[in-house]
């Protein structure tokens, strides 16, 4: 992203480029249950998030009106959709696969009806079954198909490459885990809607850097989870379901990161996927509370 530039005594400064992307509640990322996208919504306005998960098995049975209020109500609490979740996705089985195939369309329509146009899913970095080539050609196959989908309503598919090697060890095949090889199966299923979710967690357990980040644009970057790491643990050691908030231990170089975003002009949502018991066991406020103070002050370091 361009800097600005502002006249000052008949020079031109350059001026800092500003965050484009949003605070986003991801409710069951940080241990909170809802039964609703109105609740949901409630939560992330209460506790001043700028954008909200897209429960997208709600909206294909919603009704028009229930949907006009909802919408209406989001556009007066200046909430913004986040990104949905895939329930089909490129690991499963041939035939689980093809099952929810034949459901995909449905719910695409559903995040299209409610103007939700991100949805994600992530990659196994390793499988016992496929060799590398096998398992990229499959999901070439697959993320061809779901994308195609989707991009028919108007929706972009993102998907997550995982660094942590704990994952892989004693797996016999490794697959994708950094953002080179991430970017090697993008390039090959050639689909403008298709791109990355980037998780400052897995960033860092698979060695990317900045500079990495700034190899993309805006629109290669559907969304973006924030996480630190704990301290006292070796990067090879740490456990992919034991994490922190983003900037609270300084483990992750956090601002690097977000200031890589902010670099690039990244305008999707933001949030937090702390996996950490200790947050977990707070009450639901609580827990909201406690996560937007964490990415207000990570956000706030770039």
């Amino acid at each position: 992203m361009a800097a600005a530039s502002v006249a000052v005594g008949g020079v031109s400064l350059a001026q800092p480029p500003s965050r484009r992307f949003s605070m986003n509640l991801v409710t069951f990322m940080i241990g909170v249950t809802v039964k609703s996208q109105a609740e949901a919504n409630a939560l992330a306005v209460r506790h001043g998030f700028e954008s909200v998960e897209a429960r997208g098995q709600d909206f294909p049975t919603m009704s028009a009106d229930d949907l006009t209020r909802l919408r209406d109500q989001m556009q007066r609490d200046r909430l913004i959709w986040g990104a949905g979740f895939l329930p089909n996705d490129a690991r499963a089985d041939a035939a689980k696969h093809d099952e929810a195939i034949k459901d995909l369309p449905v719910f695409a329509a559903g995040l299209q009806r409610a103007g939700v146009t991100r949805v994600g899913t992530w990659i196994s970095p390793a499988s016992d079954s496929l060799t590398y080539l096998q398992n990229f050609k499959r999901h070439v196959e697959r993320v061809r198909t779901i994308g195609r989908i989707l991009g028919d309503h108007g929706v972009r598919f993102g998907l997550e490459y995982i660094g942590t090697p704990s994952l892989r060890r004693g797996r016999r095949h490794p697959f994708i885990h950094t953002m080179a090889e991430a970017k090697e199966l993008l390039a090959e299923v050639g689909a403008s809607n298709v791109g990355f979710i980037l998780d400052s967690w897995h960033w860092w357990t698979s060695g990317d850097t900045a500079a990495d980040i700034r190899t993309l644009k805006s629109q290669d970057v559907v969304a973006v989870d924030l996480n630190d790491a704990p301290t006292g643990v070796a990067l090879e050691d740490q456990r992919d379901n034991q994490r922190e908030l983003p900037g609270s231990t300084g483990v992750i170089p956090i601002k690097d990161f977000v200031a890589a975003l902010v670099d690039i002009g990244y305008d999707g949502p933001a949030r937090a996927e702390p996996f950490n018991a200790a947050l977990n066991a707070l009450d639901d406020d609580a827990a909201c509370a406690t996560t937007i103070a964490a990415v207000k002050q990570a956000v706030g370091q770039a």
